[in-house]
């Protein structure tokens, strides 16, 4: 079955979204919502290159609805747009992947998950980190009861400062909801389904120390975190914490996670964009299982298709998130894995840290 996708928001993300969508057998991007114009010619010049038909640019929402070549639809625009074109999505039909965050806000993205629950189409969260590959297989570790029962858990991310966007628009706080709502509800997410449980408290520090500290558009100033600590405590006892730093960009590896229980250690170990390092050389992932009684770690690399490399910045997770997309579209079998409830919970928790951080609070649950 083939499948068409709309892509609304036709930036960097959208542009990585087309990429992948050419990845997937049977797929195509059909339309294009992109109110800049620049932007629009380079998506559609990506996706004829990509060997799709030259898709359609409409300029509203209401016109997507009204198109009748769009089987799914997926929303890339800044997040702070999300909430306003979400009322207008849910009235449809259509199947929906929705770019992380739900909302800037946090009782907008509980109205958006409340709204859609009797919905007869999926709407899917885009969380691309859960589908890294190295973190996939962390995760099956944990499952399988590698590490026993689970009592710490560490994401850590050293990378690159935010990357340009249209009107600076992720460089403030009122239009991402704040470096721990953009860039790491992410984080929070993966914290709650390798936890299996809730947070009780948050607490976080954090400062603007290095980026964007003279960037300003239509005389504001950026004020978006460029680093933070933050500890989560989960109702099921198990810590954890995130170690953010956004002026790192010459650490080999950019993520690395890590989760400690009473028999063991298993942590996962991903680089960064290629496009980013010297030379531009792919670098392969790796996991570590560190067992208490053998006290002898080992190590394997998980190597990722160059193509799915090529996608996106990602490590491969936006194709094997909307490889499971199209199969949940297109079999009509199953509910999405990420849910408007689990993109709710990730801003909450988001919004927590950013509160915390500002206020120097312990934000409890």
């Amino acid at each position: 079955m083939s499948l068409n996708y709309a892509i609304i928001g036709a930036g960097m993300m959208g542009q990585e979204h087309i990429r992948n969508v050419g990845l997937l057998p049977g797929a195509s991007v059909s339309a294009i919502v992109e109110p800049n114009d620049e932007m629009a010619a380079n998506a559609t010049q990506l996706a004829v290159e990509l060997g799709m038909p030259a898709p359609k640019r409409v300029q509203t929402v209401s016109d997507l609805v009204s198109a009748n070549n769009v089987d799914a639809i997926v929303v890339v625009s800044p997040n702070d747009t999300h909430f306003g074109m979400m009322q207008e999505l849910l009235h449809t039909n259509f199947p929906i992947l929705l770019e992380k965050p739900t909302s800037t806000d946090v009782d907008q993205a509980w109205k958006l998950s409340n709204q859609a629950s009797d919905r007869s189409a999926p709407v899917w969260v885009a969380m691309e980190y859960r589908y890294m590959p190295p973190v996939t297989r962390l995760i099956e570790e944990v499952r399988r009861g590698t590490v026993g029962d689970t009592k710490m858990l560490s994401i850590v991310e050293h990378r690159f400062p935010f990357l340009p966007k249209i009107d600076k628009w992720n460089r403030f706080s009122a239009r991402t909801g704040g470096t721990m709502v953009e860039k790491c509800c992410h984080f929070f997410d993966l914290m709650r389904l390798i936890t299996g449980s809730e947070p009780t408290r948050i607490f976080g520090s954090g400062g603007q120390d290095v980026n964007h500290l003279d960037e300003t558009h239509d005389g504001d100033r950026a004020d978006i975190l460029d680093n933070a600590l933050v500890i989560v405590d989960f109702e099921n006892g198990v810590r954890a914490s995130l170690d953010l730093c956004m002026f790192a960009e010459g650490s080999y590896w950019q993520e690395q996670v890590s989760v400690v229980g009473d028999a063991g250690k298993v942590e996962a170990f991903v680089p960064g964009p290629s496009r980013f390092w010297p030379g531009g050389g792919e670098r392969a992932s790796e996991v570590v299982i560190s067992p208490r009684a053998d006290k002898a770690p080992t190590r394997e690399e998980v190597h990722v298709d160059g193509n799915l490399l090529a996608a996106g910045d990602h490590h491969g997770g936006t194709y094997f998130q909307h490889l499971k997309f199209q199969q949940l579209v297109t079999t009509g079998k199953g509910t999405p894995e990420v849910t408007l409830a689990d993109g709710a919970k990730a801003v909450e928790m988001g919004a927590a840290a950013e509160r915390s951080i500002r206020t120097g609070e312990l934000v409890k649950f």
